[in-house]
């Protein structure tokens, strides 16, 4: 990782935030498993969760001109995941002290069994200069009315 991405180790993080999700059959695969794509979308799902648990509502960040990207994504597979599953997927921010920071997830069925784990480098986008912000902690801590479900304290 590049010095300066914010996405180093050793950055303070969240405790997990987490949804429950219940595996429709229409998002299984022939092979009778969650298809891949459908990942994505629950990580997804609870990373728009965790900001409107933090108080952040998409048409705020609209307002403001600033908007969340993901500039890579890895999604390493554990165990299928099968119609009918109730799996909880976990949310926690990473920072770091550049432009970008890390999002981690967690997708666990019922039974503590981790399905998958999903890793997002992401920033937050200036909608009118398309390009990323230098701080998005501040903005994001700025943004939120509970900044400590997103792993920022008050500084």
């Amino acid at each position: 990782m590049a010095a300066g991405t914010g996405t180093e180790t050793g950055a303070d993080a969240a405790v997990p935030f987490a949804v429950p999700i219940t595996v429709r059959g229409y998002e299984t695969d022939t092979q009778g498993h969650l298809n891949q794509s459908v990942y994505l979308q629950y990580a997804e799902h609870a990373r728009w969760s965790l900001l409107q648990a933090s108080g952040i509502r998409q048409s705020t960040m609209v307002e403001r001109r600033v908007g969340p990207v993901t500039v890579e994504t890895t999604i390493r597979y554990r165990r299928e995941l099968r119609a009918g599953d109730e799996v909880e997927v976990s949310c926690a921010f990473v920072w770091g002290e550049g432009k970008t920071f890390r999002i981690e997830q967690t997708v666990r069925k019922a039974d503590g069994t981790v399905a998958a784990e999903v890793s997002a480098v992401c920033g937050l986008l200036d909608l009118t200069e398309r390009k990323l912000l230098k701080d998005p902690r501040a903005a994001f801590r700025d943004l939120a009315d509970d900044p400590s479900l997103l792993g920022l304290g008050d500084g």
